[in-house]
């Protein structure tokens, strides 16, 4: 990269309560070249997030704390934080990331080389996922398994394709394009903001880039299991395109390929070890257990491509109850009772269901 280019990137941190991130976060940006300033929104934080930024000025001199007052009507909390950073940055290429991310040594000047070299309008990650409690690795490596089959990192990336995606967790994208889409303040009320961005600027001519990132940053997306529940309540629905037919599809290979082996596999065992021994009882136990074998390896095989701990894989069988229930509970937030929730806002599902 060239010396003119390791000023150019505005870095834009959207923050609600993070005081549980934003020195990890603050710390992984300041170290790396190519950032030209840190904007962090404080975005009406409670927990202290505002006193850590304060006390880390001094060694990000970079920073700058920009502050939300009030949430204008018509417009959802991370949509408008995101809005008044790109305002106040000066760079030509902005990298919107949140708070809960940490980015790895020189990732950004790698991801912006890749991203002018492909000639991209807008750069995306998929970050590596930190799943240390059993009910993460049970769900969130099975959720990024399903939504890389619904968007597919070369469809994305290929200009013929209409298919169009984004990671809000790390998106870097050129001023003039994102000002040419109209920012964040034309698609203020949508709750899957990154995915509506990408469409906007594919629609329009610009190129995207969309890779898998676990080398470059990494996040933990959820700290408690309510979190997690209200975060994939709040996004599932709308990423598999506001289709009950999907989600019902989704449902069925659930049950099909994740969960219908095993139940299969346990109840002939159970028949088996109670005495009931027969050639269809051991052919059935020993077809199932090649099922299982077989689709083990196969979401062995996805998991590690995504970048998350190989472990993960055994708890399949658990993700996949957990995943049919949020993906029920999402479509009855978007198609019942029009309504969600995050960060201790409310918001309805109306304009976007």
């Amino acid at each position: 990269m060239s010396e003119s280019n390791h000023t150019r990137v505005s870095v834009i941190v959207p923050a609600r309560n993070e005081a549980a991130n934003i020195e990890r976060l603050v710390r992984s940006l300041a170290a790396q070249s190519g950032v030209r300033e840190l904007l962090v929104v404080d975005d009406q934080s409670q927990d202290g997030t505002r006193e850590i930024l304060e006390g880390l000025k001094t060694g990000a001199p970079l920073l700058r704390i920009l502050s939300v007052e009030s949430l204008p009507e018509g417009w959802l909390g991370k949509n408008h934080a995101l809005a008044l950073g790109a305002r106040e940055a000066a760079g030509d290429w902005l990298l919107f990331t949140d708070a809960d991310t940490e980015h790895l040594p020189g990732s950004l000047a790698a991801t912006l080389e890749i991203a002018e070299r492909e000639g991209a309008g807008l750069f995306s990650l998929s970050p590596g996922q930190l799943t240390p409690t059993w009910w993460e690795r049970a769900v969130i490596p099975l959720v990024y398994v399903n939504l890389a089959r619904l968007y597919r990192f070369e469809e994305v990336s290929d200009p013929a394709s209409p298919a169009a995606a984004a990671n809000g967790q790390y998106l870097l994208i050129r001023r003039a394009v994102y000002e040419r889409v109209g920012g964040h303040e034309a698609i203020r009320n949508q709750v899957l903001e990154d995915v509506e961005l990408a469409k906007r600027v594919k629609a329009a001519g610009g190129k995207l880039v969309f890779l898998p990132g676990a080398k470059w940053v990494r996040t933990r997306m959820y700290r408690t299991f309510a979190e997690m529940w209200r975060g994939w309540t709040k996004n599932l629905f709308l990423l598999y395109g506001q289709s009950l037919a999907k989600i019902l599809k989704a449902l069925a290979g659930l049950f099909a390929a994740d969960m219908l082996p095993q139940v299969f596999f346990i109840i002939l065992l159970i028949y088996l070890l109670s005495g009931r021994r027969s050639a269809i009882i051991v052919a059935g136990i020993i077809s199932s257990l090649a099922v299982i074998l077989a689709r083990q390896a196969r979401y062995l095989r996805l998991v590690t491509e995504l970048g998350f701990d190989s472990r993960a894989a055994a708890w399949r069988l658990e993700g996949a109850v957990i995943l049919s229930a949020l993906l029920i509970n999402s479509a009855i937030a978007y198609r019942i009772s029009h309504r969600v929730e995050w960060k201790g806002r409310h918001y309805s599902t109306g304009s976007s269901a």
